[in-house]
């Protein structure tokens, strides 16, 4: 994506006395500085002349307007869906194709987003100190009533839900599954934004409605629709694309958990630490006080921001991205730690040696290595492949690894038996590719009983734990 590009996503149905002025007015809007605009309209499966005129005129913009067409009419959602997928910016705003709302407004919606405070940000009609027209008073109560269900549902205080002024960073928006095909999309989004954690700010703009007579399409059947989808999206978590952002997201509701796989690592981490792959936070919450530095670290910019929205209380916390296959990562901080913390990262590196050497590179001497890896490539199964595990580990071959990086081991020991036989189940024989956030829960409100039987346990281990040393 590039950075100074801002995307804007026209949804387009049978708007063939507007669309050609909402392009004009796009075009020539303002922009933050710095800041150069792509126009993508989807064409919805219009009956009218709105598609010919919007590529008659990205024939005349060429580069900066492009038109898709969808092989139907699917509505707002999956028109929305499509333009995100083609999105090259690294901002984005939505731009309903009639002359409702006024892209003047693009600078004050979009500032939040480029000064780094927001993650989204919401255009409202109501929380207003620009002009409105006024229409019609029972849509209005409509709009407040699904705005209130709303809030309710994702615990926000929004004045606007429906509004069609949203803009994103597009890295987001591209990770959260859009299911709604409709206008369901306003609540769907605004909920999964929350649960997500995400920044999200408000600032009033005009609007200028149109009545049904001009065109306006919202109607009964979709107010009805919105509130379904409210109440499906309340009680459900579906929030990543991806099965591996899922996975990690639902351990998100197993404090016990986390905290049990803290106390396992702390009493040999020290007071500068690097953790690789801190994903969401799960752990760093758990590991990150009372420490001189603390570098959490990941490859995926949506979970550092969502870890830096949880912890931002934490004034030692410092966030990087960090490839632990890219030994270039690690220069800013070659020997520079006293502890390098990776937890269920290794495995997904194809050159682990590599990988190993880096962590010993950012280690003074005598600082520790704490790692932690799935155990046992014969219950390698289908969990594994959707997280892209390369591999598990024995005892053994880990060992073999981290003395061929230059580390000194001290010790390895087993972590986490009592969930072995449901992994075994759920990945190997039944190969299932997602992990029940229910089960999650109903197994963190038990950790405390199996981490103080877990030694005594007869099987192997989930994972193991290795602790080594670098001497030079």
């Amino acid at each position: 994506m590039e950075p100074d590009l801002l995307s804007i996503l026209v949804p387009l149905y049978n708007e063939e006395e507007y669309i050609g002025e909402i392009l004009r007015r796009i075009l020539a809007a303002p922009l933050p500085e710095g800041l150069r605009r792509e126009i993508i309209v989807v064409d919805d499966g219009s009956t009218d002349d709105s598609a010919r005129i919007a590529e008659e005129f990205a024939g005349r913009h060429e580069g900066v307007v492009r038109v898709f067409r969808q092989p139907r009419n699917l509505g707002k959602g999956a028109a929305i869906r499509r333009a995100v997928r083609e999105a090259r910016g690294a901002y984005c705003i939505i731009q309903d194709a009639d002359l409702e709302y006024d892209p003047r407004d693009y600078p004050s919606v979009l500032e939040p987003l480029l000064s780094g405070a927001a993650d989204a940000v919401f255009g409202s009609r109501f929380a207003t100190h620009a002009r409105r027209r006024v229409l019609y008073f029972w849509h209005s109560v409509a709009n407040r009533l699904l705005t209130t269900l709303a809030n309710v549902a994702a615990d926000l205080n929004l004045t606007d839900v429906e509004t069609c002024y949203k803009a994103f960073r597009t890295s987001l928006l591209r990770s959260i599954p859009i299911r709604s095909n409709r206008f369901g999309f306003e609540p769907e989004i605004t909920i999964k934004l929350a649960k997500r954690q995400a920044r999200i700010f408000e600032v009033p703009i005009s609007y200028e409605g149109r009545t049904y007579e001009d065109g306006k399409k919202v109607g009964l059947r979709d107010a009805f629709e919105a509130v379904w989808v409210i109440f499906r999206n309340w009680f459900t978590a579906d929030l990543y694309a991806d099965s591996g952002g899922e996975i990690l997201d639902a351990f998100s509701v197993t404090p016990r958990f986390n905290r049990w796989m803290a106390d396992t690592i702390r009493p040999y981490c020290g007071r500068r630490i690097l953790e690789i792959g801190a994903g969401m936070g799960n752990l760093t919450r758990q590991l990150a006080r009372r420490r001189e530095r603390y570098v959490a670290t990941d490859i995926d910019l949506e979970h550092l921001s969502r870890l830096e929205k949880r912890l931002r209380h934490h004034v030692n916390l410092e966030t990087a991205v960090c490839d632990l296959s890219r030994a270039e990562d690690f220069v800013p901080f070659t020997r520079q730690m006293d502890t390098a913390v990776c937890l269920n990262v290794l495995e997904h590196v194809e050159d682990d040696l590599a990988a190993l050497r880096n962590l010993h590179s950012v280690l003074e001497r005598g600082g520790r290595a704490i790692i932690l890896v799935p155990e046992g490539q014969r219950i390698y199964g289908k969990l594994d492949e959707v997280l892209g595990h390369y591999r598990r580990y024995s005892r053994e071959s880990l060992r073999e690894r981290l003395e061929q990086a230059g580390f000194t081991v001290e010790r390895i020991f087993g972590f986490n038996r009592i969930s072995r036989p449901a992994w075994y189940l759920s990945g190997k024989l039944l190969r299932r590719s997602r992990i029940s956030r229910l089960q999650l829960r109903l197994f963190d409100w038990t950790v405390w009983l199996w981490r103080r039987l877990d030694a005594h346990i007869p099987w192997k281990p989930v994972s193991i734990v290795a602790v080594a040393r670098r001497e030079d």
